[in-house]
């Protein structure tokens, strides 16, 4: 028998006496058939049809082949299954079960108004890389890019996605505030070097509620870490209070976000706070007592110590009045680690010890909620010219978070994927193969045989399907 030695033809090791050969013509095949799962929970949950309202389409409606509901859900779910890359788009616009997760009726692209077009369901990058480059002043008159975003309508649908997933009222809500550098490799608009991280970056503002993202505020390196926050945290507390007028509401973030204009805005609405307080010489004197006495522990025991002073402390020039002060006199193998909160929560409410090791220290648990966004997620993926295309960008990193995050709070409960980060969810779980089937009446996606989480992926689709009763 002659050898295949076609160029498109893989050749590995051998396998006894026969050849393992191979090619990429199996037809439609995908990859990615774990993304039907996401499609249950935007369908149920109407969070991509939100996401799509906030843009304006000044499109000639007659020419339009890809809506925009089609083109942020190609988007969005593309980055979710881990295709952050504009470029992937052009092979992933054949992906038919992408198709079906985006809502496009002709899966195969068989009616494609071009011949060139045809066999190609999806958009390509040329026309997604149009949601970016709009700008915010187009209309119709534009030449090319006509989907115009709104800004302040993005920015809120997270919160009332937040809502919507909460039917009764939650008593207490602890809001968590973090900056993180997101490095920069080209000349993007916006481009500064920052001191602390020694490198070009971007530093976005998040807000989250426990899992939940609130805000993903893409920011410039130049100023203030803390720049913006009051204006989101006013944005998201009166949208909570709009839809729970008796929630209680605590912020809570490290010393970064200490300002006097953020504390005072607490006090005046109601809002408790529990902030980190850079140490400086008046404070380290007034735990210095503390400090020796966890010392003397550490000395006798030979290990670390902590010992609390609650007291009332006012800086000399930038706040405006007294506030409490908890002191953390800690001593650790070698060191002394004192460390400081100012909180409006009175002594009666909590302790000292309780407050800064049970409600401050908590707070570390969203560093990896950032992580699953920038490592997860690609939210570090800032790489176009304007700063508005890469906070669009952000977004879209953003909606996958929530995306998954609901696949996980509703789907997962109970599973051992129930508490699993999103590149372990997509990893494990939508990263399935199948093959696919399309006919007149019906879309037949044949998943493996062999897929290890079959029956988790069963139990995740009844949760889903069950969770939305009034959406579906």
């Amino acid at each position: 028998m002659q050898t295949d030695c076609r160029e498109a033809q893989l050749v590995f090791q051998g396998l006894g006496g026969r050849q393992v050969v191979g090619q990429f013509d199996a037809g439609r095949i995908t990859s990615d058939a774990g993304v039907l799962l996401l499609r249950e929970v935007a369908e149920r949950s109407g969070l991509l049809r939100a996401f799509a309202a906030c843009f304006t389409d000044h499109r000639e409606p007659t020419r339009i082949e890809h809506t925009v509901d089609e083109l942020v859900a190609q988007r969005v779910l593309a980055q979710a299954c881990g295709y952050e890359d504009l470029n992937d788009h052009d092979t992933l616009r054949d992906d038919a079960v992408l198709a079906v997760a985006a809502g496009k009726a002709d899966v195969t692209g068989a009616t494609r108004a071009r011949a060139r077009d045809r066999g190609h369901a999806l958009a390509g990058k040329s026309t997604l890389n149009r949601l970016e480059r709009t700008p915010a002043e187009a209309t119709a008159r534009s030449r090319y890019a006509k989907l115009v975003y709104d800004e302040a309508a993005i920015a809120r649908l997270f919160v009332t996605a937040f809502v919507q997933a909460h039917p009764t009222p939650p008593a207490e809500l602890v809001l968590d505030l973090d900056a993180t550098d997101d490095p920069l490799h080209g000349h993007q608009e916006g481009r500064f070097f920052h001191g602390y991280y020694r490198h070009y970056c971007y530093l976005p503002l998040y807000i989250f509620c426990g899992e939940f993202l609130l805000v993903a505020k893409l920011r410039t390196a130049d100023g203030d870490g803390a720049a913006g926050a009051l204006e989101e945290v006013e944005r998201v507390v009166t949208q909570l209070r709009a839809a729970w007028p008796t929630v209680r509401i605590t912020v809570r973030a490290d010393s970064g976000f200490c300002r006097d204009a953020l504390l005072t805005w607490c006090e005046t609405h109601d809002v408790d706070y529990v902030i980190g307080l850079a140490r400086n010489a008046r404070l380290e004197r007034e735990l210095a007592p503390e400090l020796a006495a966890a010392a003397a522990v550490h000395a006798a025991t030979g290990a670390p110590a902590r010992v609390f002073k609650d007291f009332t402390y006012q800086t000399q020039r930038t706040w405006t009045r007294a506030r409490r002060v908890i002191g953390k006199a800690e001593q650790l193998p070698g060191k002394a680690n004192p460390r400081f909160v100012v909180t409006s929560y009175a002594p009666a409410r909590l302790a000292a010890a309780p407050l800064y090791e049970q409600v401050y220290c908590a707070r570390g648990d969203m560093e990896n909620r950032i992580k699953e966004q920038q490592l997860g997620l690609f939210a570090d993926r800032t790489s176009t010219a304007t700063l508005r295309a890469n906070q669009l960008r952000l977004w879209i990193a953003s909606l996958a978070y929530v995306l998954v995050h609901e696949l996980r709070r509703v789907g997962l409960a109970g599973t051992a994927l129930a508490r699993a980060q999103v590149g372990t969810i997509r990893t494990r779980l939508l990263k399935l193969g199948a093959l696919v089937r399309v006919s007149v009446r019906r879309i037949v996606v044949a998943m493996s045989s062999v897929f290890p989480l079959h029956a988790v992926f069963r139990h995740a689709l009844h949760r889903v399907q069950h969770a939305y009763p009034r959406r579906c």
